[in-house]
């Protein structure tokens, strides 16, 4: 009977739909274009091999789950599974055979395609934004500390992919629920944390004592909450609720109560710890809600394997290819010994594309993943930098 209701669901919406399709406002075999070697700097990398090493592990790991016949797109290239895989061998044999980053680049510029997102404007820039793994105390029992939960895939939503009914769709997925006899949204974050659309069903894993410490929980979408025991459950990010993602920050800019250049998490946690009497209404403006999984490793990309402090990073996956190698240029913070940020400086590296993200759409926008700690929280909440992006294919030898 649920199938039903979505075939009446996807007749009545698909031309509602439409306009939705180029969420980008770019399709797919323009995000990327073909540039030569000189176009980046690949002699230089701020981190170091370990790290990289396991970066490419982890989208190898990917890759070995993907059926065999799986296709990639790097701009107006359509690119087997093999070749992507064999895109990551070979730089990892190149990674540890070289003695330094310029003899790696030269390997690099000799057996390597180079593909530059087109970004915004005719300096292709690219905006970089920072998210990290959150630390939280919590609970596996509610009490009247730890009142607010952390929910699971609740069981009633049902997730439609579009692009199994039109190919024209890809990209594009309904999540709703059953009402009688029809399909409707899935709740909101208003309708689940105000309304307690959710509570007492049995779907949470966890209750913290924070709302706004949940909140960005589930935008960075992994993280651990801390138990009074000592022990750590760890979270990952398992669905979300379908609906649009709306910029707290940006509501608070609208607002005036915070500067636009004095935007950043930091500046949105003040505001609300300030006036908590606004906090629910506040946050009930982005409709959108992540729901949670119990993993072991981590923390958790949208690959299901663990992202990589600086080396991974989350973008549109509709434009870009997933758990492929790329290189990026930007900027970094420069700390004080008390950990206040005096100034930023410019940085280069190889990166993976593990994940992706609410607010990470287009072809102009990367968020980067710091990992956990207060200098790298804040780091991740600060970093606002346009930058560049690439990405690396073996040549088809």
């Amino acid at each position: 009977m649920v199938r039903w209701f979505i075939a009446l669901l996807l007749g009545a919406c698909l031309a509602a739909c439409a306009p939705r399709v180029p969420t980008a406002e770019i399709s797919p075999d323009r995000a990327l274009e073909r540039v030569g070697p000189e176009s980046l700097s690949l002699g230089a990398d701020d981190l170091d091999r370990v790290s990289l090493e396991q970066g490419i592990r982890n989208s190898l790991r990917y890759y070995e789950r993907l059926p065999a016949d799986t296709k990639f797109g790097f701009g107006r290239d359509t690119v087997p599974l093999e070749r992507v895989k064999r895109s990551l061998e070979t730089f990892l044999a190149l990674l540890r055979e070289s003695t330094s980053w310029e003899e790696l680049a030269q390997g690099v510029r000799k057996r390597y395609l180079i593909y530059q997102a087109v970004g915004k404007g005719s300096n292709h820039e690219v905006l970089f934004t920072g998210y990290y793994e959150p630390v939280i105390q919590g609970s596996l029992t509610p009490d009247d500390l730890y009142r607010f939960p952390v929910y699971g895939v609740p069981a009633d939503m049902m997730i439609v992919d579009l692009e199994k009914f039109r190919p024209q769709y890809r990209g594009i997925r309904l999540v709703g629920r059953s009402q009688g006899n029809q399909v409707v949204p899935y709740f909101s974050r208003e309708e689940i944390d105000t309304g307690g659309a959710l509570a007492g069903k049995g779907y949470e894993i966890a209750w913290v004592a924070d709302p706004v410490a949940l909140f960005f929980l589930q935008i960075q979408g992994s993280g651990r909450i801390r138990l009074s025991n000592g022990d750590s459950l760890r979270v990952g990010y398992a669905a979300s609720n379908g609906r649009p993602y709306r910029s707290i920050g940006g509501v608070l800019i609208e607002r005036g109560v915070v500067p636009p250049e004095e935007m950043s998490m930091q500046a949105i946690r003040r505001y609300l710890l300030d006036h908590p009497e606004k906090t629910a209404e506040i946050l009930n403006t982005n409709p959108s809600y992540v729901f949670f999984r119990r993993v072991d490793d981590g923390p958790l990309g949208s690959l299901s394997v663990p992202v990589t402090p600086g080396r991974s990073i989350a973008t549109d996956p509709t434009l870009f290819p997933r758990g492929a190698l790329a290189f990026v240029e930007c900027q970094k913070p420069i700390f004080a010994k008390d950990g206040v940020i005096t100034g930023w400086q410019p940085f280069a590296r190889y990166v993976l594309n593990q994940d992706t993200g609410g607010a990470i759409r287009g072809p102009a926008r990367v968020d980067l993943f710091w990992g956990s700690g207060p200098l790298n929280q804040t780091a991740a909440g600060h970093l606002r930098h346009d930058g560049t992006l690439f990405f690396l294919l073996l040549k088809d030898e």
